[in-house]
């Protein structure tokens, strides 16, 4: 069996622009389209991510206005999003990070995946750099980047080779067939993370990662969820669930006793240092020009595996 794996990084330039007919900031979101060996990604890549994108209306998913074509790329008119990504936005704000800021930021982020859901989208690349403030002034989220996702027939399997390490399901790594609770996984990591600033299943390398993914070895280290209530706990333990079937879907988070108790004051306990959120965001842009390589490299040593160890069972 080959792998063709589909490089989840695709050179991107962004532009803003303000439109004179409604004073609405837009951004010009520049795609390279000219299928190369060190840019596997191609026209029908971009238009699949448009024809998504052109089904959705939801006020926590980046709008598409327009899209051209130019050359060897494509050009993408999209909301403006001026506050910069969720996890930086943490960093720099002058408060701290309290779970009652984590509640609000999570009810959004199940909000969006819940009506994707519906409309049977899977998005397959959710991660902090993925959701972005609408601006530095408020709360408000978004979740961008559509170029892995894909419509989703239940009544039919579909298998997908790609994705951001730390946030891959463990159906991925094994080859199995995804479905939404494929995307419960990464909203599970991405809560983990937004909680304690640590990545549960993060190895010294990509591939042990990975490893640890498939184990599901990860645990609540008491030094970074001493000051977390059980109940966010109890929704991230019913998130990182090695079984599809065993995951909370989106409409089961926002109705989960974390997100769906009012808020109150006695939520507004500082969480975490952020120094320790500050690393992870700096050592994931540093590993992020490399990751799609190794994780391709990885998966496709697994499945190399798997094929002979069916092909030796076949012999017998």
């Amino acid at each position: 069996m080959q792998l063709a794996a589909k490089c989840f990084q695709c050179k991107k330039q962004i532009k803003t622009s303000l439109s004179k007919a409604n004073s609405l900031k837009k951004a010009k979101l520049h795609l390279k389209t000219k299928r190369t060996e060190q840019e596997p990604v191609g026209k029908e890549d971009v238009l699949t991510e448009i024809a998504i994108m052109n089904q959705i209306d939801h006020e926590n998913i980046v709008k598409l206005y327009d899209a051209y074509e130019n050359d060897n790329q494509m050009t993408l008119i999209i909301e403006y999003m001026g506050g910069g990504e969720l996890f930086e936005r943490v960093i720099l704000d002058q408060s701290q990070l309290t779970e009652l800021d984590a509640i609000l930021f999570m009810r959004q982020i199940s909000k969006a995946v819940q009506y994707l859901h519906k409309n049977l989208i899977l998005h397959l690349d959710l991660k902090p750099e993925n959701i972005l403030c609408l601006d530095r002034s408020t709360h408000h989220l978004k979740i961008i980047d559509f170029g892995l996702a894909r419509k989703y027939n239940p009544r039919q399997k579909l298998m997908v080779q790609w994705g951001t390490p730390e946030f891959m399901a463990p159906e991925i790594l094994n080859y199995e067939s995804v479905s939404s609770a494929t995307d419960m996984w990464s909203v599970g990591v991405i809560c983990y993370i937004l909680l304690s600033g640590i990545s549960p299943f993060l190895g010294d390398t990509d591939g042990e990662t990975m490893e640890n993914i498939m184990d599901i070895a990860w645990e609540f280290e008491e030094e970074h969820f001493d000051d977390v209530s059980a109940d966010a706990k109890d929704f991230i333990s019913r998130l990182l669930v090695e079984e599809k079937s065993g995951r909370l879907s989106a409409a089961q988070c926002l109705r989960h006793k974390w997100l769906s108790t009012p808020l109150t004051s006695k939520r507004r306990k500082a969480l975490m240092n952020k120094k320790q959120l500050k690393n992870f965001m700096a050592r994931i842009h540093w590993k992020a020009s490399i990751a799609a390589v190794t994780a391709a490299n990885w998966l496709r040593q697994q499945i190399v595996t798997t094929d002979q160890s069916s092909s030796d069972a076949t012999e017998v």
